[in-house]
């Protein structure tokens, strides 16, 4: 995510300048509204979310959305943004469904521990180009379910489709007779100035794009959760299904032309399957291109060391055409392309997150080889996002968990599908992934309704129960005395 179009880099040092008039202006309508929503009570929470999400879900809309974030932003194609409006934000419904976000939550009578959801109030939404109507939805709904009004920070390209997006949803709440005033967006043109005072005029920042986002969130001086950058690797082993690791690891390289921080960046494959691997991947789309071959590409694909818009999110077909390379523009199967790889950093940027249907394709001796490799990937870029693991071995996944900096490993999945949750995997679904300390974040979950609620917790008395000193300290003092 770190290479991704940034919005706003963060405001100079010093005091902060007070916030131009018109952005105090949406907050404090925004801050009316949430304040009379917050208590109207958990039906009217669940209609209100229930009306954004249909705004985005409805067929007609959701084409709408997908071709013009493809027209405005040039990333992805619409077919696949269309699936991914649908299925984000079905999925997100089904972890919403009968979830309780106001009132009192749990009870537990052991501890005389009552807890009671609040909202935290106005959150400011920051988004980016790659998903411009996914990602709004995905916040939106998730603070309304949790009592709040949002404010949306859209990226400058993805403008056009969050606009949109909010018009779609302001005639469902007028179905609804809720005040439009819950979900409003910065005005154009979206700049760092009006952004970087949104966020400390809110209540709570989201920030999902680029890594100078996130920076300007947790800069901001008001509580943020931002997400860490994506360079996804996913490791083959010996004991792996090759057939169904490559068409996973396929349609998870070539949905929406790669524009998922999810989407894997490199595969790691055993040698003992490496040439076994490489032509499975070859059935399903993958060229292998040649040392003179990969040289061109990489000219085409990074200027001074930045990703080049021209083949950030295009075709397999558009990349090559402008690398030169016609004779694989040319080739009936061409899906993606592959680079082999040896090395890690700046100097090797295909080591890094690419934005692009192209997969870069390292050899390991065997799987601790392997797990080293993904280290040295995570070194320099993606720490703590996740992992992929194609293995027959699930003790495997255990041990990645255990050792690498990754606050997900994903086994036997089409990895850009399973990170953000599925319907056959028990991940919330979300398009913003928490890295944990890796990935400089304060969380390393899934980005869902938790994050958009406070708890109030009340404390009744329960009978005292002190512990004998022996009971907490008895083994340590037999192990080393007293």
């Amino acid at each position: 995510m770190n290479v991704r179009e940034t919005v706003a880099n963060a405001a100079g040092a010093g005091k902060p300048e007070a916030p131009a008039p018109q952005i105090a202006a949406l907050v404090a309508r925004a801050r009316a509204a949430q304040q009379a929503f917050e208590f109207a009570g958990q039906a009217t929470l669940d209609t209100a979310a229930a009306a954004a999400a249909w705004a985005i879900m409805e067929p007609g809309r959701n084409r709408e959305l997908a071709e013009l974030a493809v027209r405005d932003t040039g990333l992805g194609n619409a077919d696949d943004k269309f699936r991914k409006n649908y299925r984000k934000t079905l999925g997100l419904l089904r972890d919403l469904h009968g979830k309780k976000t106001c009132g009192v939550i749990a009870r537990d009578e052991a501890t005389g521990i009552v807890e009671i959801a609040r909202a935290v109030g106005v959150v400011a939404a920051i988004t980016p180009s790659t998903n411009p109507a996914a990602t709004p939805a995905n916040k939106i709904i998730n603070a309304l379910k949790c009592g709040n009004a949002v404010i949306v920070a859209p990226s400058p390209k993805g403008y056009g489709a969050c606009e949109a997006l909010i018009g779609f949803i302001h005639a469902q709440f007028a179905k609804a007779g809720l005040d439009p005033a819950l979900v409003q967006m910065l005005p154009a043109p979206v700049d760092k100035t009006a952004t970087a005072a949104l966020m400390r005029e809110a209540d709570l920042v989201v920030a999902t794009g680029s890594q100078a986002n996130v920076r300007m969130a947790y800069a901001s001086g008001t509580p943020a959760f931002g997400v860490g950058a994506g360079n996804v690797a996913s490791i083959v082993t010996r004991t792996a299904n090759l057939r169904d690791a490559a068409h996973k690891i396929a349609a998870s390289k070539t949905f929406d032309y790669a524009t998922s921080c999810s989407s894997e960046n490199s595969v790691v494959i055993d040698e003992a399957v490496y040439d076994a691997m490489l032509h499975e991947l070859a059935a399903c789309g993958g060229v292998l291109l040649d040392a003179q071959q990969k040289a061109q590409l990489q000219a085409a694909m990074w200027t001074d060391g930045k990703l080049s818009s021209r083949c950030t999110a295009k075709s397999a077909v558009q990349i090559a055409r402008a690398a030169g390379l016609e004779e694989v523009a040319t080739h009936e199967k061409s899906a993606f392309l592959m680079v082999e790889e040896s090395g890690f950093g700046a100097a090797h940027p295909f080591s890094g997150e690419k934005l692009a249907p192209v997969l870069t394709v390292y050899r390991a001796r065997d799987f601790g080889a392997a797990a080293d490799i993904v280290r040295s990937l995570y070194a320099y870029m993606g720490a703590g996002h996740s992992v992929g693991l194609h293995t027959e071995d699930p003790h495997e996944a255990v041990t990645l968990g255990s050792t690498l900096p990754v606050a997900r490993v994903i086994v036997n999945q089409a990895h850009c599908f399973a990170t953000g949750g599925n319907f056959d995997n028990g991940l919330p679904f979300s398009l913003s992934m928490g890295c944990g300390t890796w990935g400089r974040n304060n969380f390393s979950d899934n980005l869902g309704f938790r994050q958009y609620l406070n708890i109030t917790r009340v404390a009744y008395p329960i009978a005292e129960h002190v512990p004998e000193l022996d009971t907490l300290l008895g083994d340590y003092f037999r192990r080393f005395g007293q």
